[in-house]
């Protein structure tokens, strides 16, 4: 960390072009100004730090960025008086708004930890384990079939094998089509 922020306080004081190389997303995270995303020698997505984690491009650059990654569900987007994907377990996982054109299509649900909590109306999630760091709460779970990780500044009281209500805030998941990987 100390020399994250010797680079940083260097780089800022000569003003400078730098071009750091990193496999590590939480230094790039918090050194760039701009972010490179390579996969295979193709750049997947290139922007301000925060860009890139609130509006990925695609799978790879979601599931890079962010520390827990992305949580991914696979399923189909239905539009039946209220837009949501169904799980291919069965589990209707909740949309905010979304374009039409979308019903029956084959997509991959993404949601960042930190944008579920547990509340009332939650999805079912059967916990796997609980990783209490101090100022956080890492809740690993099974949802939908999938195992999901939810990060939870509170906290709770918990253990494997108790079943929450997991609750996706609407506004901030990610639809990425299941055959290209790319942003819907």
């Amino acid at each position: 960390v100390q020399m994250r922020t010797e680079i940083k306080e260097l780089h800022q004081r000569l003003k400078t072009t730098t071009i750091y190389v990193t496999h590590d997303q939480i230094e790039a995270m918090t050194m760039a100004d701009k972010i490179v995303v390579m996969h295979d020698g193709i750049i997947e997505q290139m922007g301000a730090p925060l860009d890139l984690y609130d509006r990925p491009d695609n799978l790879f650059v979601a599931g890079f960025i962010g520390s827990p990654a992305m949580n991914f569900i696979k399923g189909r987007a239905a539009v039946n008086g209220h837009a949501s994907v169904m799980s291919d377990t069965g589990i209707e996982l909740p949309l905010g708004a979304v374009s039409g054109g979308l019903d029956g299509r084959p997509v991959v649900y993404g949601i960042r930890p930190e944008n579920l909590t547990i509340a009332e109306g939650g999805l079912p999630a059967e916990v796997v384990v609980v990783e209490p760091t101090g100022s956080e709460t890492q809740v690993f779970a099974k949802l939908a079939g999938q195992e999901v990780v939810a990060v939870l500044r509170e906290r709770v009281n918990i253990g494997p094998g108790d079943i929450i209500p997991l609750k996706p805030d609407t506004g901030l998941v990610h639809l990425f089509d299941a055959g290209t990987g790319q942003r819907i």
